[in-house]
């Protein structure tokens, strides 16, 4: 299969392969680019991947540092234990968010696949396995 014939925002020759009977891959082949404009759109809308990762870190820091205040003597027991039960859920709710959110990803992703398949198919493109 043929290399896609794009360039890439740095100047260089995108690396990506093309899709079949076509000289751009679905990022560069201009009949794709509402499809690709309407999965930026949703994708800016769900905020960034960074702040999960963020929240992750600050959790383990609250953590680690209600685990140092109840070894040296500086906090209750009984409130770090409470304390920590509730981190935990947070914790918990921060972990659904993210894999919600990859699995909303993939399903764009897979849509986006299928569209792209669907219209080679339409215009008598060649079937893949075939």
């Amino acid at each position: 299969m043929a290399l896609c014939s794009g360039i890439r925002a740095d100047g260089g020759r995108c690396k990506a392969q093309a899709i079949a009977d076509s000289q751009w891959c679905f990022n560069h082949h201009p009949d794709y680019e509402e499809a690709r404009r309407r999965r930026a759109s949703r994708g800016g809308k769900r905020g960034g991947r960074g702040r999960p990762i963020a929240e992750l870190t600050d959790i383990k820091r609250r953590l680690s540092e209600l685990a140092d205040d109840v070894l040296e003597g500086r906090q209750d027991k009984g409130v770090a234990a409470v304390a920590s039960q509730v981190l935990n859920v947070y914790l918990r709710a921060v972990s659904v968010e993210l894999k919600a959110r990859e699995q909303l990803e993939l399903i764009e992703r897979l849509e986006a696949l299928e569209e792209a398949l669907e219209q080679g198919r339409s215009r008598g493109g060649k079937r893949w396995g075939a």
